[in-house]
């Protein structure tokens, strides 16, 4: 996980944040062993910004991966911060609830949940019934 912690932080500094200067970091790990990378681009119409996670799993996807195995987010603040619920929903969509999900900070602070952890009785694929 420590390449992945390394990965977020350098992408980290690309951070688009003017509005809130909280520049944030995403690493995935999918389960093919490839790693995608993604940062916060904020928007001045501020609904309309992408987190570090959505992108990191955008890119994912947009490479043909389908599962993360495991994530890393970075952000320069004093407490840790967890994925947004907006996010713990996409983790939810692209990972098993056993995924790890590591945050860290830049002062080597971290903490390590799994998406189960993190969004309990999550909606998923198989809430959806027969299609």
């Amino acid at each position: 996980m420590s390449d992945l912690l390394k990965k977020a932080k350098t992408v980290r500094v690309n951070a688009h944040a003017p509005y809130s200067n909280f520049k944030v970091g995403a690493a995935v790990r999918s389960v093919d062993g490839n790693d995608f990378v993604g940062c916060n681009v904020e928007n001045a119409a501020y609904p309309e910004g992408l987190c570090a996670e959505a992108g990191a799993i955008a890119a994912m996807i947009a490479a043909g991966d389908r599962q993360v195995k495991e994530i890393c987010i970075v952000a320069d603040s004093t407490q840790l911060i967890t994925p947004c619920g907006g996010c713990r929903q996409k983790l939810a969509e692209f990972s098993e609830t056993d995924t790890v999900v590591l945050v860290a900070n830049l002062s080597g602070q971290s903490l390590q949940r799994t998406v189960g952890e993190l969004l309990p009785d999550s909606f998923n694929p198989d809430r959806l019934g027969p299609l």
